[in-house]
């Protein structure tokens, strides 16, 4: 009997944890959840220091004290700035907003999260990916 109702009580928990989803034909907006887009980023801050990798914008991370305090080093190139452009229409895998065109783009050895690498004139610049999720 006690099983019984053991059951019974966690039959109802997981049926009252289950959210029935609206019908998107109701008039309701459906909510996405993705990565940000250049688009995006730039519609909120014109001036960011961004590129883009694929389909990952990697922003300036020289705000934000544990990327900069993170001992990392270089590891292999993943990538070359190919255009310089704040035009969104414009914006794909290669393009950045403020690193030079011919910028290396590198990947760090330790695993540490989505942290890339820019070298310019010697000087390494520390990005991080804008990865919802």
């Amino acid at each position: 009997m006690i099983r019984k109702l053991y059951v019974l009580i966690v039959v109802i928990l997981l049926l009252a944890a289950c959210e029935i989803q609206p019908d998107n034909n109701e008039g309701n907006a459906e909510e996405t959840i993705g990565n940000p887009t250049a688009e995006e980023v730039l519609s909120s801050s014109p001036d960011a220091d961004i590129f883009m990798a694929g389909d990952i914008i990697y922003s300036n991370a020289e705000d934000i004290d544990w990327v900069m305090e993170a001992d990392l080093t270089l590891g292999e190139e993943v990538m070359e700035i190919t255009k310089q452009s704040t035009n969104i229409q414009e914006f794909e895998s290669g393009t950045a907003t403020e690193l030079p065109v011919g910028t290396k783009i590198f990947d760090h050895n330790e695993h540490r999260g989505a942290i890339y690498i820019a070298v310019v004139e010697g000087e390494e610049i520390r990005y991080i990916g804008l990865i919802e999720g």
